[in-house]
């Protein structure tokens, strides 16, 4: 698992691994695939950095010529998987107007994420907590979408202040939820459904569209 031009896109201060020489970048992709494993087990502050060196089979010196810290290192690591599941809201959303729609897919495809993609949905809530500024770059597609609802009046002035930040907290608490409980099949469309109803309403949705919303995912 390495840096990728989207990665070195959205966060600057990851380093370009074309500027790497091809041993710096293999003991860069050694670190990076041992920390996406051992994050997948236990929050990284539960990680020394000696496990880390170990697993990867590098010097320890090595690590700190790539990340300033540990938590940059787990940024790193999640990055990548908040671009994947980026990416898949985007395609789900490629034909879709409505802006409320897209915001509830979004919700709809980080469940399913989470659902099919276990460890690497814990891999992004335990390394990329801190991204939920709504300037960042990967609040991109969200925020234009929370804009484009609040000048058409779809939700409330408070929604569209601090919506995006509301949002993606429900999304995350909703993903952690479907770890603890993984393969419950219905139980968990059933949580879904419901979450998305709560959230959209919160919004300022009225509860008839929230439902109807809620009922089109639940039959995706």
């Amino acid at each position: 698992m390495v840096a990728t031009d989207q990665t070195v896109k959205y966060f600057p201060h990851v380093q370009d691994p074309s500027d790497l020489s091809p041993r710096a970048a293999r003991t860069r992709a050694a670190l990076l695939s041992a920390g996406f494993e051992l994050l997948a087990l236990k929050p990284i502050d539960a990680i020394p950095v000696d496990e880390v060196v170990a697993k990867a089979g590098v010097a320890k010196g090595s690590f700190f010529n790539h990340f300033a810290d540990k938590h940059a290192f787990a940024a790193a690591i999640a990055a990548e998987v908040r671009l994947e599941l980026e990416e898949q809201v985007t395609r789900a959303n490629h034909d879709i107007v409505d802006p409320v729609e897209r915001i509830a897919n979004g919700m709809w495809i980080s469940a399913r994420f989470a659902i099919h993609n276990p460890k690497r949905t814990a891999v992004l809530l335990r390394g990329l907590g801190g991204v939920t500024e709504r300037a960042h770059p990967l609040n991109k597609g969200v925020s234009n979408d929370f804009e484009a609802a609040g000048r058409r009046g779809l939700i409330s002035p408070e929604a569209r202040n601090t919506g995006v930040l509301y949002w993606l907290g429900l999304c995350q608490v909703l993903m952690a939820s479907l770890l603890d409980a993984p393969d419950d099949g219905d139980a968990a469309r059933v949580r879904v459904r419901e979450m998305m109803t709560l959230g959209l309403t919160g919004l300022g949705v009225t509860p008839a569209d929230a439902a109807k919303l809620s009922d089109q995912r639940w039959a995706a």
